[in-house]
């Protein structure tokens, strides 16, 4: 039995990764200040920026980025020419 070599797909152009990741970390952003915000209103900025990456970052990058990447991943892609 003999296999055909599969070449993988070509990785996502930087843009398409960086229109996703934008995709994911605004809204992420926005509804965590939503939510959070009014608590920690009295504290200083810097804890306030700290509660906030730790919602966010591990939200984005374990979960919205793939999710995002996965159903983005039937679009269509720019043809290297190669």
């Amino acid at each position: 039995m003999s296999t055909v070599p599969t070449t993988p797909p070509a990785p996502p152009s930087a843009h398409r990764r960086a229109f996703v990741t934008w995709l994911a970390v605004y809204p992420t952003i926005t509804l965590t200040l939503a939510l959070l915000g009014p608590y920690m209103n009295g504290l200083p900025l810097v804890l306030r920026t700290l509660i906030l990456t730790a919602v966010v970052v591990p939200t984005v990058a374990y979960w919205l980025i793939p999710a995002l990447m996965k159903a983005t991943a039937s679009l269509p892609r720019r043809s290297t020419g190669a």
